[in-house]
């Protein structure tokens, strides 16, 4: 079994205290703090190995290649997937979500086709979608949630048609913690020719990901909230796909030829092979240092004791909040398959006001609409507090949040 005591002392961060009273953080949804192991990997890169990748034939270009190289391979192996061709090396899971966005619309998508998504969904996965669609005039259209935020099967069922092109969902919801079925997605998808895209960005830090196993085509997620630096992400893209699109960033790294043809004064392109076809320019390598020392952290833990601690926790912390009055808590109940993610309010308070108090006593939270707007909408919401669990939290912290909460409430 995971052992959180053990593992707060590999995370610096965590010996601080704020206004008098430990840190506690509780919102990794956001992102996740960072180990000293994956602090010293990616000092150690700077001092020994900086180099830009796959330019030079000298000493420090070589290792900073292979270290590159090397991270593709290892998040590839985590995910499942079939090799490196398959992982493209981006600044965040928006990034990526875009990439598949401009990428696919380049050749393919008009007027008579569909994109389906969901009112659970975060903004990196709805924004991209609309502002392509005003330009390219295909529709979208969006599968509606029930009043605990899972989503209608049947609904989504009833949406997908033969002019549907893409599927996108994400995996669990950052609001309510709700898990989608992928495989069923999958199903409904590909049995009306479509191709599913999924934001990954709460799932893959938290749980056992097989691209293979689930069916799906495209995976999005961010490094920074899997213990890895900000301003590194991946997409996971089946290679057919992959071959089949055109890249929307151009310039170096991306191509293997650039020919200028005397007879009609323009340039013959062609492009490089995966996924270097995809990853454009000089690329964070620091950052995929510090995404590889993330990942063999994580490794090294079990994805099936992440998720079997972070389960405990939310259930642990819903059966808490159910005991102080005033406090509403959405998503499905105690037991059920939910990530490590709580959104509550407290009656006659602010979301923000509420998170501004929990700030007094030590807790990080987050208030507001947490980027889903169109969510909390549906719920009837003016916006949430978020609680968010990851490896290094204790159920002594929820029992913090419970007695900060209450005394919030006596005033």
């Amino acid at each position: 079994m995971l052992n959180p005591h053990r593992i707060r002392e590999d995370f610096p961060i965590l010996r601080r205290e704020i206004e008098g009273k430990p840190l506690i953080y509780f919102d990794n949804a956001a992102t996740s703090q960072k180990p000293i192991q994956v602090i010293e990997a990616v000092r150690r890169f700077y001092e020994e190995h900086n180099a830009n990748v796959h330019r030079g034939v000298h000493t420090l270009s070589q290792e900073a290649s292979e270290l590159y190289e090397r991270a593709h391979e290892e998040v590839a192996e985590f995910i499942g997937a079939e090799g490196i061709e398959e992982i493209i090396f981006t600044k965040n899971a928006t990034e990526a979500i875009n990439l598949v966005a401009y990428s696919l619309c380049l050749r393919g998508l008009g007027p008579g086709d569909e994109v389906v998504l969901t009112l659970m969904d975060h903004h990196s996965n709805i924004v991209p979608w609309e502002n392509v669609s005003r330009v390219k005039g295909f529709k979208v259209k969006y599968a509606d949630i029930n009043d605990e935020g899972v989503l209608d099967y049947e609904g989504l069922e009833n949406l997908v048609t033969k002019r549907t092109k893409l599927v996108c969902v994400a995996h669990v919801s950052n609001v309510t913690g709700v898990k989608n079925d992928l495989r069923r997605i999958s199903k409904i998808a590909h049995d009306n020719g479509a191709m599913v895209v999924v934001d990954g960005a709460q799932s893959v830090p938290h749980m056992p990901i097989d691209v293979e196993r689930l069916g799906i085509d495209f995976l999005a997620f961010s490094g920074h909230k899997m213990l890895a630096p900000t301003g590194i992400g991946v997409l996971y893209g089946r290679q057919d796909i992959l071959r089949d699109m055109e890249p929307f960033l151009g310039g170096g790294e991306m191509i293997r030829e650039v020919r200028y043809n005397k007879s009609d004064g323009t340039c013959r392109i062609t492009y490089n092979e995966l996924p270097w076809k995809f990853e454009a320019g000089t690329p964070n390598v620091g950052g995929a240092v510090g995404l590889m020392e993330a990942v063999r952290y994580l490794r090294g833990l079990g994805m099936e004791d992440v998720e079997r601690h972070e389960s405990e926790l939310t259930n642990y912390a819903l059966k808490r909040l159910d005991g102080v009055d005033g406090i509403k808590w959405y998503g499905p109940g105690p037991g059920s398959e939910r990530g490590g993610i709580v959104s509550f309010n407290m009656d006659g308070l602010d979301p923000h006001d509420l998170a501004l108090l929990l700030d007094q006593f030590g807790i990080m939270v987050r208030s507001g609409f947490h980027c889903a707007e169109p969510l909390h909408q549906r719920l009837g919401l003016r916006g949430s507090v978020r609680a968010s669990f990851y490896i290094y939290n204790l159920k002594e912290e929820v029992d913090k949040l419970i007695e900060a909460l209450e005394e919030i409430r006596k005033g």
